[in-house]
């Protein structure tokens, strides 16, 4: 095995993620030559083949099969007998998987992004050494490089995951059909998501987590309504609970004992407990580069490391660990590198966590709100309260808008219920424009919808605001 001889541009890519595909695409698309090296034979990393896509189809999918809704109990809901096999569930997830992979890969070309299948390691701070699937070698330098290696599930040695009763988010995909029961452990993104999707399917799902609230990065407003849903379709979340032992009872469940003694059974178990950034095998240490104490790396704002021409996006910089925020991490690195602007501040980049029910956010909590200007002003719009929540049998959502303590700036949007997601997405461009909130009460939304639900809580701070106002009477003294 003898390397090529060396290959010069002037943008090189390590890994085809979310982050390093708009990386690459950001660079050919200024002009520059850039290099995409990925391991695995398609574009997409884990969002694509075992994280996002999987994961959101999966979901839709659920919802359309069982005609499960978050709703009051006006219109039924249909739960999935075990006969149903999750193989049937999959089908679509397959055809979703591929066409997403081939409109990544149509992107690479269309802006002429060269793409090489292999594994790259640094040879030094500008040169890459890309091994091939047939065992080939050969180096590429470039001025500019980025590291987007992504991330895999993290195994602790307390609980032995055999991916066939005690499985990882990659593997829990591999399930042949619907358990009675499932045990997740952990309660973030992915542990959240799968929970809500196999209780809505008909499991029962118990989450194990230390936590006292799943989620803990949210509003809290927005994750005690997950909860309540959660629970009522018969599933639990353990908060503040610690392991003790995992194992198979080599018949038909996976046992946990928790530290204070509880006992809960499961026929499966799920193991979300956090994901491990993929660092190994690229020798990071010959460009002048180091991990942290958590396996990461680490960055400024713009993504760029200790070695100024070298940046780092995606999972291996750690939190939020979010495809949209991977894509706009992996867009602006490219952007600051080549000395163009990059947008947006990162903070009004929303965040969306596709659970049963959807929650989303962008801007400020209520909370950092307060702490960041002295005061807030909150405004609600129950689903409940919206033409739209009452017709759909959708009423137990949220929308939330936090202003200053003056009640005028909008400073932060968050939504819990169907289509949160979209609907962050009118408060993104409100604090993207810094628009006061009276911009939602001097407008007219669609009739019924739950957009409207942006005037219905703005007209609630309206309402706070003018009751400020209100002199209390005052009492002539006889």
């Amino acid at each position: 095995m003898t390397a090529t001889s060396e290959t010069s541009y002037d943008v090189v890519v390590i890994g085809g993620g979310p982050a390093g595909h708009h990386a690459a695409i950001q660079a050919a698309r200024s002009g520059k030559r850039a290099l995409l090296v990925e391991r695995e034979a398609s574009v997409g990393g884990s969002c694509v083949a075992r994280g996002t896509i999987p994961s959101k189809t999966l979901r839709e999918t659920a919802l359309a099969l069982t005609g499960f809704k978050r709703k009051s109990g006006d219109v039924c809901t249909v739960n999935m007998g075990e006969d149903v096999q999750v193989a049937s569930l999959m089908t679509r997830l397959e055809q979703v998987i591929t066409a997403h992979q081939h409109y990544m890969e149509a992107q690479l070309a269309r802006d002429h992004v060269t793409r090489w299948h292999g594994r790259g390691r640094f040879i030094d701070a500008h040169t890459v050494e890309i091994q091939g699937v047939d065992g080939t070698r050969r180096q590429v330098c470039a001025e500019i490089l980025v590291i987007a290696a992504g991330s895999r599930p993290r195994s602790p040695g307390e609980v032995p995951v055999d991916h066939t009763h005690i499985m990882d988010s990659d593997s829990i995909l591999s399930m042949t059909y619907l358990p009675r029961s499932l045990t997740v452990l952990g309660a973030g993104v992915i542990a959240s998501e799968y929970a809500s999707i196999f209780a809505a399917l008909g499991t029962e799902v118990t989450m194990i987590d230390r936590g006292e609230r799943p989620l803990g990065f949210l509003d809290p407003e927005l994750t005690d309504r997950f909860v309540a849903s959660f629970q009522k379709t018969g599933s639990r979340y353990l908060g503040k609970s610690a392991l003790k032992t995992v194992a198979w009872d080599g018949l038909s469940e996976v046992v946990t004992i928790l530290t204070d003694g509880r006992e809960v059974r499961g026929e499966k178990m799920l193991c979300a407990l956090g994901r491990v950034a993929n660092l190994e095998g690229l020798d990071i240490a010959n460009a002048g580069l180091t991990a942290t104490d958590r396996g990461l790396i680490k960055v400024d704002e713009h993504g760029r490391t200790a070695v100024p021409h070298i940046y780092a996006v995606g999972d291996v910089i750690g939190a939020p660990s979010l495809a949209s925020s991977a894509m706009d991490q992996g867009r602006r690195a490219i952007c600051h590198a080549l000395g163009q602007p990059s947008g947006v501040s990162p903070e009004l980049i929303p965040m969306g966590i596709y659970c049963i029910p959807e929650m989303s956010q962008v801007g400020l909590t209520e909370q950092q709100a307060r702490e960041r200007h002295g005061g807030a002003m909150v405004g609600r719009a129950p689903f409940a309260e919206l033409a739209r929540g009452q017709i759909a049998a959708i009423q137990d959502g949220l929308l939330k808008l936090v202003t200053d303590a003056a009640g005028r700036k909008l400073l932060g949007v968050q939504v819990v219920g169907e289509g949160a997601a979209e609907l962050t997405s009118v408060g993104q461009m409100a604090l993207i424009a810094g628009q006061d909130i009276d911009v939602f009460i001097a407008n007219t939304f669609n009739f019924p919808t739950l957009a409207e639900g942006y005037r219905v809580a703005a007209l609630d701070i309206a309402h706070q605001r003018e009751g400020s106002k209100v002199q209390p009477a005052v009492v002539a003294k006889s």
